[in-house]
């Protein structure tokens, strides 16, 4: 199979918009409430300085009258004390619907946020669980984990902070921008001087910072790995006394990480100042015009005059003015964040599993479950795994399947479940082709128990009914019973009910065996894989299980893999695999007598060493050396 990426739809454009748009319809109806109380909220914060510079002309200064905007002249009082206990009144007001506003629109953007988030990460692990096998083979799961977690919640972030800051910058400098130029466009113009400096600013400030925070999620990805995996292996961590080894791997992880993140702060600690610097000049210009043009009547030409009460309205409004382009700074960066986060997020959902269902795939229907492997190929990348695999297997028979490491014996039955598709050839089932099938009929037929069984954080319970999620109580301790499993799950602190921990850590090998056997018991699959299903149990319960398996499998199509050559020992056909081919073919005995691989690996078994040919011992020293080498270039 090679490595190629599958290509997915057409995704170009704004990815946070396009992300925004295609989950914002949940919570919708909050973000406009949150956008209307965001409104609300920074027209009542621009009236304070209105009111003060129309309190300082009107009152103290009797240069103009005292008039409101949208209010009717016999509202306000005619006195001086009344006018200015009026001002009191609307500033209190003003205050206390402004924080009423505050506080609806905080809410409602964060619940706006916190639903699209929580639809994002159901969206994004639906479309991680759809890829096929080999993605994750390719992919350390502290990657993964990023993108689900840190990724997603960069997203949110922005979604909840970023864009109600933008619509208040927005709604804040429209405000103050008609206000400003209703008291005076010329001093209007000279407070805006430095809007231009600041987009050219901004603009190379997201040029330079875009690449660098794609770094940091890289090496966020990165530690994540490093300590999932240092976390997960914590038992050979200590049996090996690793744990110093451990703490530099990760703290060389986190020096990476480090690094990244201070790149990036470079740059964005050197864009605030900047803002301030660029903004604290346009202030200071306008401050000088005005208090000139104040002092002395207009100065620099211009014309017209200008007011004490005008005049302290527009430095309050110069002043309010640049916070909302300093806040810019900050939406910009949160913006680039989610950007990268985005780009990471929107790649997981818009990639088509390289297995999937085909256009019109039906149904499988099996009738006797013969199975046939037809020419087969199949590769990882350009590492050749099988070659020209041609068998046909009868409905009901059980076949052993056995050969040395590496030489693709369970990659050949996981191409049956298509975790793998066939590079050329096909793999049939009562005469379907499995690509032509339905992927959740085909594995449902299918049962399959791994040598390294999982078990997720839950009950014993949880665990066998784990796929079949309809069994009732009765069908699951009949599995369990099947399976030889009873005797320890009645020994447990509560029985069914104990928490296996997390990946079944508080149980041995053999029982986390047992109960991934009773699972696929409780599944009642018309197919059965075995791949070492029972290698981690002690003899007397191998035996039981192997019993009940024969029981089991009766009926149905099975296939065992297995190194110790005695457990398929009375299998109906045993295939001999190597270099991924199938080399010998037929029963114990008939493969005995053909004095080949199978011959020289029961002899392993029985312990006949001295019989051995020369070239057997010098092949598998060959293999093994080869393997070792494959496995740490994967």
């Amino acid at each position: 199979m090679s490595e190629r990426e599958p290509a997915g739809e057409s995704r170009s454009g704004n990815v946070v918009w396009r992300l925004y748009t295609d989950y914002a319809a949940g919570g919708r109806r909050y973000a406009v409430l949150g956008t209307g109380a965001t409104l609300v909220g920074r027209a009542l914060g621009l009236v304070p300085a209105f009111v003060i510079g129309l309190a300082v002309d009107a009152i103290f200064l009797a240069e103009r009258p005292y008039a409101l905007p949208l209010l009717p002249a016999d509202v306000i009082p005619a006195s001086d004390t009344g006018q200015l206990s009026f001002s009191i009144a609307v500033l209190l007001v003003a205050t206390g619907g402004g924080a009423v506003a505050s506080w609806i629109e905080d809410w409602s953007w964060s619940v706006f946020a916190q639903r699209v988030q929580r639809s994002l990460r159901v969206d994004a692990y639906d479309a991680l669980q759809r890829q096929e096998l080999a993605y994750f083979t390719r992919r350390r799961t502290g990657d993964l984990m990023s993108v689900l977690n840190n990724d997603v919640n960069a997203l949110e972030t922005f979604l909840e902070d970023g864009l109600s800051a933008t619509i208040w910058i927005l709604a804040t400098v429209g405000g103050i921008g008609l206000i400003l130029v209703g008291l005076d466009p010329t001093l209007t113009a000279i407070t805006l001087l430095p809007i231009p400096f600041l987009a050219l600013f901004t603009i190379a400030f997201t040029r330079i910072v875009e690449p660098r925070y794609l770094g940091v999620r890289e090496e966020i990805g990165d530690l994540n790995a490093r300590l999932e995996n240092s976390v997960s292996g914590i038992e050979v961590v200590k049996t090996q006394g690793a744990e110093a080894f451990e703490t530099d791997r990760v703290r060389a992880a986190s020096d990476e990480y480090l690094r990244a993140s201070l790149a990036a702060i470079r740059v964005r600690i050197t864009y605030f100042p900047g803002l301030n610097v660029i903004s604290g000049v346009g202030f200071a210009i306008t401050f000088l015009v005005g208090g000139l043009w104040v002092l002395g009547g207009a100065p620099f030409g211009l014309e017209g005059t200008l007011t004490p009460g005008a005049f302290v309205t527009f430095v309050i409004y110069a002043q309010q003015f640049v916070w909302p382009i300093i806040r810019l700074g900050d939406v910009v960066d949160d913006y680039e964040r989610a950007k990268t986060a985005g780009l990471r997020v929107d790649e997981l959902l818009g990639r088509q599993p390289a297995v999937d269902d085909r256009p019109g795939a039906e149904p499988l229907t099996v009738s006797d479950g013969a199975v046939t492997f037809d020419d087969v190929t199949f590769a990882y990348g350009d590492e050749a795994v099988l070659a020209a695999i041609d068998v046909d297997i009868d409905g009901g028979t059980t076949v052993g399947v056995v050969g040395p490491t590496g030489a693709g014996k369970s990659t050949l039955l996981k191409l049956l479940p298509r975790l793998y598709d066939v590079d050329e050839g096909a793999v049939r089932i009562d005469g379907q082709d499995v690509r032509d099938v339905t992927l959740a009929s085909l594995r449902r037929s299918i049962g399959y128990v791994s040598q390294e069984p999982f078990l997720f954080y839950g009950t014993v319970r949880e665990n066998i009914r784990y796929g079949t999620f309809e069994a009732t109580d009765a069908e699951v301790e009949e599995a369990a019973e099947r399976a030889q499993a009873m005797e320890f799950i009645r020994n447990l602190p509560n029985g069914f009910d104990t928490l296996v921990g997390e990946r079944g850590v508080k149980l041995s090998g053999g029982q986390r065996q047992r109960l991934s056997v009773a699972r696929t018991m409780l599944k009642d699959p018309e197919i059965l894989i075995l791949d070492e299903a029972t290698s981690a149990v002690d003899t007397e319960t191998e035996a039981l299980i192997q019993a009940s398996l024969r029981e089991f499998a009766a009926d149905r199509t099975t296939f065992v893999i297995a190194h110790r050559l005695s457990t398929i020992r009375n299998a109906a056909r045993i295939l001999v695999v190597d270099d991924g081919r199938v080399v010998e073919d037929g029963t114990h005995d008939e493969l005995l007598r053909a004095n080949g691989l199978y011959a020289n690996l029961w002899r392993v078994q029985v312990g006949d060493i001295q019989s051995l040919p020369r070239e057997f011992l010098e092949r598998a020293l060959e293999r093994k050396s080869a393997f070792v080498r494959d496995s740490d270039d994967r």
